[in-house]
C-alpha cells in the first residue's frame, strides 16, 4: 500500500492503515462508541462558543475521500472557545463522513445508534504556531462533531454545501465557496460529550479534543443521496461513488468520556 493512497476499500482501508501509519494502532484513537452508562457528567464543563466570520470561507473540494470546505485560518477570524478548551482555536476546514444508505455513515456511535452522516469542523490551536505544529501536541486540535439524521425536513442550512456538489462531482475538483457562516449548521442544543482522541484519517494523530454534539441536525433522504452522487474517481474515469468514507469504532482503552449535561 503506497503512502499516499490510503482509502476506504478493502485493499487500502482502515484495517490496513497501520501498515503505513503506525499511530493508527495507538491508545487514543477515534471514533469510539459513546455509552451513556460510562459517561461522566462534569459540572465544570462550560458552554462552548463559536464566532465565525462568513468571509473566511474560501473553497469547497472533492479530494476523492470526502467533501471539504476550506476556511482562511491565517489569523483569528473564525474561532471556537470555551467548553473543554483553553484559549481560542481557529477553524480550518469542515468535512463529512457518510454511508451508502441512510442507516449508517457516522463515525461515532451513540449507545449503538449510527447516524446517516457525521460533520466534522476542524479547529487548531494557534499557540502551536501553525497547523503542522498543532498536530504534534495533545491540545493541538479541537473538532466539533455534528450528527446528521434523516428526517422529513431537509436542512435548509445544508443546502448551500449540497448545491455546490455538481461543481465538484469528481476527485480533484474545487470550486469557490464564498460567504458562508458554518455556525448555521449547529443544532439548537449546545449539549456535548468530550474526550481525547485522534483524527479518523491517516496519519491518525492523537491531538484532538472532541466536542460531539448530542442533538443531531436533520437532513432529507434526497440531501443524503446528493452527497452520495460524488465520485471518488477523476473526471475522465468511470464514476465510482464516494460512499462509506467512515472509520470503524476504535477501542476506548480506559479513556473517560465527559458530558456537559446530566
Amino acid at each position: 500500500m503506497a503512502q499516499a493512497v490510503w482509502g476506504y476499500d478493502s485493499d487500502n482501508g482502515p484495517e490496513r492503515w497501520h501498515e503505513n501509519y503506525p499511530m493508527a494502532k495507538g491508545d487514543k484513537q477515534s471514533p469510539i462508541e459513546i455509552s451513556s452508562k460510562d459517561v461522566k457528567h462534569d459540572s465544570s464543563l462550560g458552554p462552548w462558543h463559536a464566532s465565525y466570520d462568513p468571509g473566511a470561507a474560501k473553497t469547497i473540494l472533492n479530494n476523492g475521500r470526502t467533501c471539504r470546505v476550506v476556511f482562511d485560518d491565517t489569523f483569528d477570524r473564525s474561532v471556537l472557545r470555551g467548553g473543554p478548551l483553553t484559549g481560542a482555536y481557529r477553524l480550518r476546514q469542515l468535512h463529512l463522513h457518510w454511508g451508502s444508505s441512510d442507516d449508517h455513515g457516522s463515525e461515532h456511535v451513540i449507545d449503538g445508534v449510527k447516524y446517516a452522516a457525521e460533520l466534522h469542523m476542524v479547529h487548531w490551536n494557534p499557540k502551536h504556531g501553525n497547523f503542522a505544529g498543532a498536530l504534534k501536541q495533545p491540545d493541538g486540535v479541537a473538532v466539533v462533531g455534528i450528527f446528521l439524521k434523516v428526517g422529513k425536513t431537509p436542512k435548509p442550512e445544508m443546502k448551500r454545501i449540497l448545491e455546490e456538489i455538481d461543481n465538484i462531482k469528481t476527485k480533484g475538483k474545487e470550486a469557490p465557496f464564498n460567504h458562508f457562516d458554518p455556525s448555521i449548521l449547529f443544532p439548537k442544543s449546545r449539549d456535548y460529550w468530550t474526550y481525547h482522541g485522534s483524527f479518523t484519517t491517516p496519519p491518525c494523530e492523537e491531538c484532538i479534543t472532541w466536542i460531539l454534539l448530542r442533538e443531531p441536525i436533520e437532513v432529507s433522504s434526497d440531501q443524503m443521496a446528493r452527497l452520495r452522487s460524488l465520485s471518488k474517481s477523476g473526471e475522465n474515469e468511470p464514476v465510482n461513488p464516494l460512499v462509506d468514507n467512515w472509520r470503524p469504532l476504535q477501542p476506548v482503552k480506559g479513556r473517560i468520556v465527559r458530558a456537559s449535561f446530566k
